[in-house]
Protein backbone atom coordinates (compact mmCIF):
# COMPACT_ATOMS: atom_id res chain seq x y z
CA UNK A 1 0.00 0.00 0.00
CA UNK A 2 1.34 3.41 -0.92
CA UNK A 3 1.55 6.11 1.74
CA UNK A 4 -1.43 8.39 1.91
CA UNK A 5 -4.11 5.86 1.05
CA UNK A 6 -6.78 5.66 3.66
CA UNK A 7 -8.58 2.88 5.44
CA UNK A 8 -11.65 3.19 3.20
CA UNK A 9 -9.58 2.58 0.08
CA UNK A 10 -8.21 -0.57 1.68
CA UNK A 11 -11.71 -1.89 2.41
CA UNK A 12 -12.85 -1.14 -1.16
CA UNK A 13 -9.86 -3.03 -2.58
CA UNK A 14 -10.52 -6.05 -0.36
CA UNK A 15 -14.22 -6.09 -1.27
CA UNK A 16 -13.37 -5.84 -4.97
CA UNK A 17 -10.88 -8.70 -4.71
CA UNK A 18 -13.46 -10.86 -2.91
CA UNK A 19 -15.98 -10.14 -5.65
CA UNK A 20 -13.54 -11.20 -8.36
CA UNK A 21 -12.74 -14.43 -6.51
CA UNK A 22 -16.43 -15.15 -5.97
CA UNK A 23 -17.23 -14.62 -9.65
CA UNK A 24 -14.28 -16.86 -10.63
CA UNK A 25 -15.50 -19.64 -8.33
CA UNK A 26 -19.06 -19.38 -9.68
CA UNK A 27 -17.85 -19.55 -13.29
CA UNK A 28 -15.69 -22.61 -12.57
CA UNK A 29 -18.61 -24.25 -10.75
CA UNK A 30 -20.99 -23.62 -13.64
CA UNK A 31 -18.47 -24.89 -16.14
CA UNK A 32 -17.97 -28.06 -14.11
CA UNK A 33 -21.72 -28.47 -13.80
CA UNK A 34 -22.15 -28.16 -17.53
CA UNK A 35 -19.36 -30.66 -18.13
CA UNK A 36 -20.93 -33.11 -15.70
CA UNK A 37 -24.25 -32.88 -17.45
CA UNK A 38 -22.78 -33.20 -20.92
CA UNK A 39 -20.24 -35.97 -20.26
CA UNK A 40 -21.22 -39.17 -18.49
CA UNK A 41 -18.66 -41.00 -16.37
CA UNK A 42 -17.22 -43.95 -18.27
CA UNK A 43 -17.74 -47.34 -16.55
CA UNK A 44 -14.60 -49.01 -15.24
CA UNK A 45 -13.40 -52.05 -17.17
CA UNK A 46 -14.03 -55.40 -15.54
CA UNK A 47 -11.03 -57.69 -15.16
CA UNK A 48 -13.09 -60.78 -14.42
CA UNK A 49 -12.95 -63.64 -16.88
CA UNK A 50 -16.03 -63.71 -19.11
CA UNK A 51 -17.04 -67.04 -20.61
CA UNK A 52 -18.16 -67.34 -24.21
CA UNK A 53 -21.62 -68.84 -24.61
CA UNK A 54 -21.74 -72.15 -26.51
CA UNK A 55 -23.59 -72.30 -29.80
CA UNK A 56 -27.23 -73.23 -29.51
CA UNK A 57 -28.87 -75.95 -31.61
CA UNK A 58 -25.59 -77.71 -32.20
CA UNK A 59 -24.45 -81.22 -31.44
CA UNK A 60 -22.28 -81.81 -28.40
CA UNK A 61 -19.27 -82.39 -30.64
CA UNK A 62 -19.90 -79.11 -32.47
CA UNK A 63 -20.27 -77.23 -29.18
CA UNK A 64 -16.97 -78.60 -27.88
CA UNK A 65 -15.23 -77.67 -31.12
CA UNK A 66 -16.74 -74.17 -31.01
CA UNK A 67 -15.69 -73.61 -27.39
CA UNK A 68 -12.20 -74.94 -28.10
CA UNK A 69 -11.80 -72.30 -30.83
CA UNK A 70 -13.60 -69.38 -29.14
CA UNK A 71 -13.11 -69.90 -25.38
CA UNK A 72 -10.70 -66.93 -25.08
CA UNK A 73 -12.54 -64.53 -27.42
CA UNK A 74 -13.70 -62.21 -24.60
CA UNK A 75 -10.24 -62.01 -23.06
CA UNK A 76 -8.27 -58.92 -24.12
CA UNK A 77 -4.73 -60.20 -24.65
CA UNK A 78 -3.56 -56.67 -25.50
CA UNK A 79 -4.51 -55.31 -22.06
CA UNK A 80 -1.59 -56.14 -19.75
CA UNK A 81 -3.55 -54.86 -16.73
CA UNK A 82 -5.14 -58.30 -16.67
CA UNK A 83 -1.82 -59.64 -15.41
CA UNK A 84 -2.14 -57.59 -12.20
CA UNK A 85 -5.86 -56.87 -11.82
CA UNK A 86 -7.41 -60.22 -12.75
CA UNK A 87 -8.01 -62.68 -9.93
CA UNK A 88 -5.36 -65.40 -10.31
CA UNK A 89 -7.58 -68.13 -8.85
CA UNK A 90 -10.38 -67.20 -11.24
CA UNK A 91 -7.99 -67.29 -14.21
CA UNK A 92 -6.57 -70.65 -13.13
CA UNK A 93 -10.12 -72.00 -12.88
CA UNK A 94 -10.89 -70.72 -16.38
CA UNK A 95 -7.70 -72.28 -17.75
CA UNK A 96 -8.49 -75.58 -16.03
CA UNK A 97 -12.04 -75.50 -17.45
CA UNK A 98 -10.61 -74.99 -20.94
CA UNK A 99 -8.17 -77.88 -20.61
CA UNK A 100 -10.51 -80.37 -18.96
CA UNK A 101 -13.56 -79.74 -21.15
CA UNK A 102 -12.39 -78.63 -24.58
CA UNK A 103 -8.79 -79.78 -25.15
CA UNK A 104 -8.03 -83.45 -25.74
CA UNK A 105 -5.21 -85.13 -23.80
CA UNK A 106 -2.99 -85.33 -26.90
CA UNK A 107 -4.22 -82.24 -28.78
CA UNK A 108 -1.37 -79.75 -28.63
CA UNK A 109 -2.69 -77.37 -31.31
CA UNK A 110 -5.13 -75.39 -29.06
CA UNK A 111 -2.30 -74.74 -26.57
CA UNK A 112 0.00 -73.70 -29.40
CA UNK A 113 -2.62 -71.21 -30.65
CA UNK A 114 -3.24 -69.91 -27.13
CA UNK A 115 0.45 -69.19 -26.52
CA UNK A 116 0.61 -67.44 -29.91
CA UNK A 117 -2.26 -65.14 -28.90
CA UNK A 118 -0.60 -64.43 -25.56
CA UNK A 119 2.69 -63.47 -27.22
CA UNK A 120 1.35 -60.00 -28.06
CA UNK A 121 3.59 -58.71 -25.22
CA UNK A 122 6.18 -60.18 -22.87
CA UNK A 123 4.03 -59.37 -19.85
CA UNK A 124 1.03 -61.26 -21.20
CA UNK A 125 3.21 -64.09 -22.49
CA UNK A 126 4.83 -64.52 -19.06
CA UNK A 127 1.36 -64.50 -17.48
CA UNK A 128 0.15 -67.41 -19.63
CA UNK A 129 3.41 -69.26 -19.10
CA UNK A 130 2.66 -69.01 -15.36
CA UNK A 131 -0.94 -70.23 -15.76
CA UNK A 132 0.21 -73.10 -17.99
CA UNK A 133 2.90 -74.17 -15.57
CA UNK A 134 0.50 -74.32 -12.63
CA UNK A 135 -2.17 -76.29 -14.50
CA UNK A 136 -0.09 -78.48 -16.83
CA UNK A 137 3.25 -78.92 -15.06
CA UNK A 138 2.78 -78.60 -11.31
CA UNK A 139 3.15 -82.07 -9.71
CA UNK A 140 0.07 -81.40 -7.56
CA UNK A 141 -2.19 -80.45 -10.47
CA UNK A 142 -4.78 -83.11 -11.40
CA UNK A 143 -4.53 -81.84 -15.01
CA UNK A 144 -0.76 -82.19 -15.21
CA UNK A 145 0.19 -83.22 -18.73
CA UNK A 146 3.65 -83.33 -20.26
CA UNK A 147 2.09 -83.70 -23.70
CA UNK A 148 0.11 -80.46 -23.40
CA UNK A 149 2.99 -78.67 -21.68
CA UNK A 150 5.36 -79.34 -24.59
CA UNK A 151 3.90 -76.54 -26.82
CA UNK A 152 4.22 -74.11 -23.89
CA UNK A 153 7.93 -74.90 -23.60
CA UNK A 154 8.36 -74.75 -27.38
CA UNK A 155 6.71 -71.33 -27.41
CA UNK A 156 9.15 -70.07 -24.76
CA UNK A 157 12.15 -71.37 -26.70
CA UNK A 158 10.92 -69.73 -29.93
CA UNK A 159 9.79 -66.49 -28.27
CA UNK A 160 11.47 -63.20 -29.26
CA UNK A 161 10.63 -61.97 -25.74
CA UNK A 162 13.27 -64.25 -24.19
CA UNK A 163 17.03 -64.10 -24.51
CA UNK A 164 19.27 -67.17 -24.70
CA UNK A 165 19.68 -67.30 -20.92
CA UNK A 166 15.93 -67.17 -20.26
CA UNK A 167 15.49 -70.04 -22.72
CA UNK A 168 17.86 -72.38 -20.88
CA UNK A 169 15.30 -73.55 -18.29
CA UNK A 170 12.52 -74.35 -20.83
CA UNK A 171 15.08 -76.10 -23.05
CA UNK A 172 16.04 -78.37 -20.15
CA UNK A 173 12.40 -78.97 -19.20
CA UNK A 174 11.55 -79.82 -22.81
CA UNK A 175 14.25 -82.51 -22.89
CA UNK A 176 12.81 -84.03 -19.71
CA UNK A 177 9.10 -83.98 -20.65
CA UNK A 178 9.86 -85.29 -24.15
CA UNK A 179 10.97 -88.61 -22.67
CA UNK A 180 8.51 -91.54 -22.68
CA UNK A 181 5.76 -89.76 -24.58
CA UNK A 182 2.41 -91.51 -24.97
CA UNK A 183 2.45 -93.73 -28.06
CA UNK A 184 6.25 -93.86 -28.09
CA UNK A 185 8.50 -96.57 -26.69
CA UNK A 186 9.56 -96.09 -23.08
CA UNK A 187 13.21 -95.78 -22.09
CA UNK A 188 14.72 -99.02 -20.90
CA UNK A 189 16.50 -99.21 -17.55
CA UNK A 190 18.33 -101.73 -15.39
CA UNK A 191 17.05 -102.70 -11.97
CA UNK A 192 18.43 -104.78 -9.11
CA UNK A 193 15.84 -106.90 -7.32
CA UNK A 194 15.56 -108.02 -3.70
CA UNK A 195 17.74 -111.04 -4.45
CA UNK A 196 20.56 -108.91 -5.85
CA UNK A 197 19.96 -109.88 -9.49
CA UNK A 198 20.29 -107.11 -12.08
CA UNK A 199 18.11 -107.19 -15.18
CA UNK A 200 16.55 -104.73 -17.59
CA UNK A 201 12.93 -103.71 -17.91
CA UNK A 202 12.72 -104.67 -21.60
CA UNK A 203 13.38 -108.29 -20.68
CA UNK A 204 9.80 -108.52 -19.39
CA UNK A 205 7.60 -110.19 -22.03
CA UNK A 206 4.15 -109.65 -20.54
CA UNK A 207 1.31 -108.03 -22.51
CA UNK A 208 1.39 -105.08 -20.10
CA UNK A 209 3.95 -103.67 -17.69
CA UNK A 210 3.26 -101.16 -14.94
CA UNK A 211 6.38 -99.21 -14.02
CA UNK A 212 5.81 -97.88 -10.53
CA UNK A 213 8.47 -95.34 -9.50
CA UNK A 214 8.11 -94.93 -5.77
CA UNK A 215 9.75 -93.78 -2.59
CA UNK A 216 9.04 -96.26 0.22
CA UNK A 217 7.36 -94.68 3.20
CA UNK A 218 5.72 -91.70 1.46
CA UNK A 219 2.00 -91.33 2.17
CA UNK A 220 0.88 -91.18 -1.46
CA UNK A 221 3.04 -94.19 -2.30
CA UNK A 222 1.24 -96.19 0.39
CA UNK A 223 -2.12 -95.16 -1.08
CA UNK A 224 -1.12 -96.12 -4.62
CA UNK A 225 0.39 -99.42 -3.47
CA UNK A 226 -2.86 -100.28 -1.73
CA UNK A 227 -4.95 -99.23 -4.76
CA UNK A 228 -2.85 -101.44 -7.05
CA UNK A 229 -3.21 -104.37 -4.66
CA UNK A 230 -7.00 -103.93 -4.43
CA UNK A 231 -7.62 -103.56 -8.18
CA UNK A 232 -9.57 -106.53 -9.51
CA UNK A 233 -8.59 -106.13 -13.17
CA UNK A 234 -4.90 -105.74 -12.27
CA UNK A 235 -5.05 -108.82 -10.04
CA UNK A 236 -6.78 -110.87 -12.76
CA UNK A 237 -4.23 -109.87 -15.42
CA UNK A 238 -1.35 -110.65 -13.06
CA UNK A 239 -2.81 -114.06 -12.25
CA UNK A 240 -3.07 -114.86 -15.97
CA UNK A 241 0.51 -113.71 -16.55
CA UNK A 242 -0.55 -110.88 -18.84
CA UNK A 243 0.65 -108.06 -16.61
CA UNK A 244 3.74 -107.43 -14.49
CA UNK A 245 4.28 -104.65 -11.97
CA UNK A 246 7.82 -103.46 -11.47
CA UNK A 247 8.22 -101.18 -8.45
CA UNK A 248 11.44 -99.22 -8.86
CA UNK A 249 13.21 -97.18 -6.18
CA UNK A 250 15.33 -94.47 -7.88
CA UNK A 251 17.31 -93.10 -4.92
CA UNK A 252 20.56 -94.00 -3.13
CA UNK A 253 19.41 -94.69 0.46
CA UNK A 254 19.12 -98.47 0.27
CA UNK A 255 18.57 -98.77 4.02
CA UNK A 256 15.20 -97.09 3.47
CA UNK A 257 14.40 -99.43 0.59
CA UNK A 258 15.31 -102.57 2.59
CA UNK A 259 13.22 -101.34 5.52
CA UNK A 260 10.08 -101.27 3.36
CA UNK A 261 10.58 -104.44 1.31
CA UNK A 262 7.62 -106.06 3.02
CA UNK A 263 5.28 -103.31 1.82
CA UNK A 264 5.23 -104.68 -1.72
CA UNK A 265 3.51 -107.95 -2.74
CA UNK A 266 5.94 -110.78 -3.54
CA UNK A 267 4.45 -111.26 -7.02
CA UNK A 268 5.67 -107.78 -7.96
CA UNK A 269 9.23 -107.07 -9.05
CA UNK A 270 10.61 -104.84 -6.34
CA UNK A 271 13.91 -103.30 -7.40
CA UNK A 272 16.17 -100.28 -7.10
CA UNK A 273 18.20 -98.30 -9.60
CA UNK A 274 21.82 -99.02 -8.83
CA UNK A 275 23.87 -95.91 -9.59
CA UNK A 276 20.72 -93.78 -9.97
CA UNK A 277 21.00 -93.89 -13.74
CA UNK A 278 17.29 -93.12 -14.22
CA UNK A 279 17.65 -89.72 -12.58
CA UNK A 280 21.20 -89.02 -13.74
CA UNK A 281 20.37 -89.58 -17.43
CA UNK A 282 16.80 -88.21 -17.22
CA UNK A 283 15.39 -91.54 -18.42
CA UNK A 284 12.23 -90.83 -16.42
CA UNK A 285 11.04 -87.70 -14.66
CA UNK A 286 11.56 -88.40 -10.96
CA UNK A 287 10.94 -84.82 -9.78
CA UNK A 288 7.48 -85.91 -8.67
CA UNK A 289 7.22 -89.28 -6.95
CA UNK A 290 5.19 -91.52 -7.06
CA UNK A 291 4.66 -92.03 -10.79
CA UNK A 292 2.89 -94.76 -12.74
CA UNK A 293 3.58 -95.74 -16.35
CA UNK A 294 1.55 -98.32 -18.24
CA UNK A 295 3.36 -99.97 -21.16
CA UNK A 296 2.12 -102.44 -23.74
CA UNK A 297 3.95 -105.56 -24.93
CA UNK A 298 6.15 -103.50 -27.27
CA UNK A 299 6.94 -101.14 -24.36
CA UNK A 300 4.95 -98.30 -25.91
CA UNK A 301 3.61 -95.84 -23.34
CA UNK A 302 -0.15 -96.03 -22.77
CA UNK A 303 -0.25 -93.99 -19.54
CA UNK A 304 2.51 -91.60 -18.55
CA UNK A 305 3.56 -90.24 -15.15
CA UNK A 306 0.20 -90.76 -13.47
CA UNK A 307 -0.89 -91.16 -9.86
CA UNK A 308 -4.36 -92.38 -10.83
CA UNK A 309 -4.80 -96.14 -10.62
CA UNK A 310 -8.30 -95.70 -12.07
CA UNK A 311 -6.73 -94.34 -15.27
CA UNK A 312 -4.56 -97.46 -15.48
CA UNK A 313 -7.61 -99.69 -14.99
CA UNK A 314 -9.60 -97.85 -17.68
CA UNK A 315 -6.85 -98.24 -20.28
CA UNK A 316 -6.36 -101.90 -19.38
CA UNK A 317 -10.07 -102.55 -19.90
CA UNK A 318 -9.96 -100.69 -23.21
CA UNK A 319 -6.83 -102.38 -24.51
CA UNK A 320 -7.45 -105.92 -23.20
Amino acid sequence: MRRGEGKSATIINIVSMKSVIAIFVIVIYLLCGCTTKQKKAEPQKSYHFHYVQPRMQATEEQQVAYMRDHFWDKFDFADTLYTTKADTVEMLQAYATYISNFVGPLNQEPIRKLMHRASVSKKMFDYFVMLSEKILHDPNSPLRSDELYIPVLEAQIASPHYDKYEKMAPEYDLRVVSQNRIGHKANDFDYTDRNGRTRNMYSLKNDFVIVYINNPGCAMCRDITEALKQSQIISDLQRRGQLKIIAIYPDENLDEWHKHLGDMPTEWINGYDRGCRIERENLYNVSAIPALYLLDKEKRVLVKDSTNVGEIEYILQTEN
